[in-house]
This record gives C-alpha cells, structure tokens and sequence, in this order.
C-alpha cells in the first residue's frame, strides 16, 4: 500500500486571505477566501499518479511556514471532512502527520499479527485433524 505525501501547495490564494485580513478589507477577505476554498477543492480533485494501489490519492502535510494554511482549513465547515470523504485527501498539520503515521503503522502490524494469528490456527486445525485422522 503506498501513501503518498505532498508537501507543496500553491500559497498564493491564502496570502491574498492574509492580506486582505491585515487590511481589514471584508470584500477581500470573503473574495480570498472563496477562491482558497475553490483551489483547495481543485488541487485535491487531481491526483498524482501513484504506483501501486492507494486507499489515498494524497496526504497534504503542512509545512511549518503554512500552518495558517492547515489552520485555514480546518477552520472551514466541512472542508476537512469533504476532502476526505469525497476526494481522498487526509490534510495534516506539523503536529498531526508524526500521530497519523504512528497509528496507521501500528494498524497495518496489527493487520499482520492478525493474518499471522490465522494462519496459525489453520496449521493447528490441520494438525488435529491429522492426528485424529492417524489415531483410528
């Protein structure tokens, strides 16, 4: 399974947000900000090509000089959650990414242990079978 981590995003549209905020200007503000949204939907709406399969087009990490950016969109009802549900795109922040790793790999070893575990009781049911089979 590949997971796939892009790191970039085009900065632009939310530095118009910024600076419309910083100048107080509330048409700016509400124009900037439908066109943040409009790109976000858009950047996410085009996968890369991934090799392999991918329950994920994509993982947006937020690179510290944007974290206004992570915080912008969280701050927008339903955005996250659409990106996620609808686009397959999970956005992390530069404390989140380090937490969404750790459990997916503690998912995928349990995952393992769990094929593992079945794979056992199989042999065992053989086993007894076998010998049931020899004691007649």
């Amino acid at each position: 399974m590949w997971l796939p981590i892009d790191a970039k995003f085009p900065v632009e549209d939310y530095q118009r947000l910024v600076d419309a905020a910083d100048r107080a200007d509330a048409a700016a503000v509400e124009a900037a900000s439908r066109q943040l949204e409009t790109r976000i939907l858009a950047a996410a709406g085009h996968p890369h090509e991934v090799p392999g399969p991918a329950q994920y087009h994509r993982l947006w990490r937020d690179v510290p000089a944007h974290r206004g950016l992570y915080a912008e969109v969280l701050r927008r009802p339903g955005l996250h959650e659409r990106l996620q549900r609808d686009l397959h795109v999970i956005i992390t922040g530069p404390t989140t990414l380090a937490a969404l790793l750790s459990s997916l790999q503690m998912g995928f070893r349990t995952l393992a242990i769990e094929k593992r575990s079945s794979e056992v009781w199989r042999v065992l049911g053989a086993v007894k079978t076998e010998f049931a089979s020899s004691a007649r």
